[in-house]
């Protein structure tokens, strides 16, 4: 331990608390009180050799001993009050009032100690106080005014020395008086050294807390120029500060969100706290979420001084924070998806409980009313004939429970993914043909034109004959269903390239747009005015479209209400199983379909040009 820290920790025990946690002001409360404490003990040390020396002091003697004394005095003051502006007042009045003895005694303005008077201000320069630098400065101009007033009166004694003596003791108080500035000017030096190394440490304690933290922290003008900006925005945005000062984060913003980005900045400057959500645009090259356009940020500003403007004319200025909010805007439109998906579900439960209780109930009724009259056959004098037709009824009833029942195990394995596709060469001209025959009878009992065209070089296909015999069947009997008595259901096939394309029109009640947007959803039913017309479960359509979509294939529904319906199917000629799990089949299932309405003018022409039409009619 040195002589040097050892005086440091004496004299930072001494400090007030006051200044012990400013690192500028301990040093200057330091500076005040090491020299005067110092020069006091050095000065009570010569006092017993200067008394041996010289033998009794005068009253100048006794005086000038006396004054070392109040520095020992001044820093107690100051330990005790921490007032570092009244310790110089204090030092001041003790310099100036020691120079007056001196120079009142030794000849007035003419003595040696009146140049003294010079070193009062620079004292109190150390304060960096203007006040007491100001009333230093006006008590030594008043001091020398006395010393030149009572020397021009004759108040004070003339100085009875030599011309020889009078020079010697100029010189001496030149000299001191030189000596006590150039240790005032060291002093100043070290505490403006001081200063600007706790200003350049405190500068890097805030550069290192803006390049390390994640938000940005920006001044804005305004009309929204940037003047600073922290280099958090670099990380941030994928670009140089130096590119967005000014009105460069201001041409970033999405342009839908710049009014809400004025209006924010424009109310801060006025004095309120603002807080906004926009968008901004950023580099795709070193985003971390990958190619992304824009990303969401919440800005947070405040006037940057609230009392700016009252004395001073000067533009207002805002301060801002910017955080990076976009995962939360991701989790809030995931939360969002969700409840459109929870709400989605329930409706779709209601729907399905809606539905089921029609399309079970009635069939169901249906078997036990007629069973319970077949077994009360003797009591209700049952014919052959009677007991024939009610059978048929039963058995009409139990297949279209059983077709409900299939629908929806069907539907149910497609959307746990374990419906599997058996893949095999089929004849799709046969199948085709199968299926409209089927459909034929209903199709005249509906008073409906069913028009086949299956052209006889339809080549043989890979793929699951039961799935495309299903797909057909669902899409014509749809047609069918939906249209009313006299009108025309079209089913033709064609190869375009390496694939096959069904495309099933029908003349019927159309589909709204609104409701383009929903088919192929379980259990939805288009319309309103005819949805509880026609028995079904809402299932076909969605069926199909989960078929499709295992066959790598494509769905299109094109409609317009009151005109008719269209619907186009492309599958693979060779369809080859994809190597993915079966659950990433529903992400792609919004690929599939594309629902565009089309005016019934368009699906006329596409009809007129197809050839070799075979006509299936009552």
């Amino acid at each position: 331990m040195t002589v040097l820290s050892i005086i440091r920790d004496c004299l930072d025990a001494l400090l007030h608390p006051s200044a012990r946690y400013d690192a500028l002001m301990r040093a200057r409360h330091r500076a005040f009180m090491a020299p005067r404490l110092l020069g006091s003990l050095a000065a009570f040390a010569a006092f017993p050799v200067y008394l041996v020396l010289r033998g009794a002091p005068s009253a100048v003697e006794v005086a000038a001993f006396a004054w070392l004394i109040a520095p020992i005095l001044l820093s107690w003051f100051l330990s005790r009050t921490g007032h570092y502006e009244g310790a110089h007042v204090l030092s001041s009045l003790a310099l100036a009032g020691l120079i007056m003895a001196v120079a009142g005694s030794t000849g007035g303005i003419d003595s040696f100690a009146a140049v003294w008077l010079v070193v009062v201000p620079l004292e109190a320069a150390l304060s960096a106080s203007r006040r007491v630098a100001a009333f230093a400065s006006l008590l030594a101009l008043s001091c020398a005014g006395l010393l030149i007033l009572g020397s021009q009166l004759g108040w004070l004694p003339s100085a009875d020395t030599t011309a020889a003596e009078r020079g010697v003791l100029m010189a001496f108080g030149v000299a001191s008086a030189t000596l006590y500035a150039a240790g005032l000017a060291f002093g100043a030096e070290s505490l403006a050294r001081t200063s600007v190394a706790l200003l350049s440490r405190e500068e890097e304690r805030y550069r290192l807390l803006a390049r390390n933290m994640s938000d940005v922290v920006s001044r804005h003008q305004r009309n929204g120029a940037v003047q600073f900006i922290s280099p958090a925005a670099e990380a941030m945005l994928g670009i140089s500060v130096a590119q967005l000062l000014g009105h460069g984060l201001f041409d970033r913003v999405h342009v839908a969100d710049r009014p809400a980005y004025l209006t924010a900045l424009s109310d801060a400057a006025r004095g309120d706290v603002r807080s906004v959500e926009f968008r901004l645009r950023r580099e795709p090259d070193g985003s971390e979420r990958g190619q992304i356009d824009f990303l969401w940020v919440e800005m947070r500003c405040r006037p940057l001084d609230p009392e700016m403007g009252r004395d001073v004319p000067r533009e207002p200025e805002v301060v801002a924070v910017i955080r990076d909010v976009t995962d939360h805007k991701l989790s809030e439109q995931a939360l969002e998806q969700a409840r459109s998906a929870a709400e989605a579900a329930d409706a779709a439960k209601t729907r399905f409980l809606a539905t089921m209780s029609h399309e079970l109930r009635t069939p169901l009724n249906a078997i036990i009313g007629f069973s319970e009259m077949i077994a009360q056959e003797q009591t209700l004098m049952l014919g052959a004939a009677q007991r024939k037709e009610y059978a048929e009824l039963i058995n009409a009833s139990g297949q279209h429970l059983l077709s409900v029942v299939n629908g929806i195990l069907d539907m149910s394995k497609m959307e746990s993914g374990n419906f599997e596709i058996a893949s095999e060469p089929f004849a799709p001209r046969a199948s085709l043909l199968h299926c409209c025959n089927l459909l034929a009878l209903k199709a005249r009992e509906n008073g409906i034109d069913l028009i086949t065209d299956a052209p006889q070089d339809l080549p043989v296909m890979t793929g699951d004959p039961r799935a495309f015999k299903q797909i057909v069947l669902n899409l014509v009997a749809n047609a069918i269903k939906f249209t009313e008595r006299g009108g025309q259901v079209s089913v033709s096939a064609a190869v375009t390239g390496s694939q096959l394309m069904l495309r099933i029109s029908d003349t019927g009640v159309g589909i709204a747009p609104d409701d383009l947007k929903r088919i192929g959803a379980p259990f939805f039913q288009a319309g309103k005015t005819y949805q509880r017309r026609h028995e079904g479960t809402g299932l076909g359509l969605s069926i199909v479209k989960s078929l499709v979509a295992l066959h790598l294939g494509e769905l299109t529904v094109q409609s317009k209400l009151g005109e008719g319906t269209a619907v186009t199917v492309r599958l693979p000629l060779v369809y080859t199983p994809p190597q993915v799990k079966p659950a990433d089949e529903k992400a792609s299932e919004s690929k599939i379909a594309t629902l565009t309405p089309v005016l019934r003018q368009e699906s006329q022409d596409q009809t007129q040009d197809q050839p070799a039409l075979v006509k299936k009619s009552a």
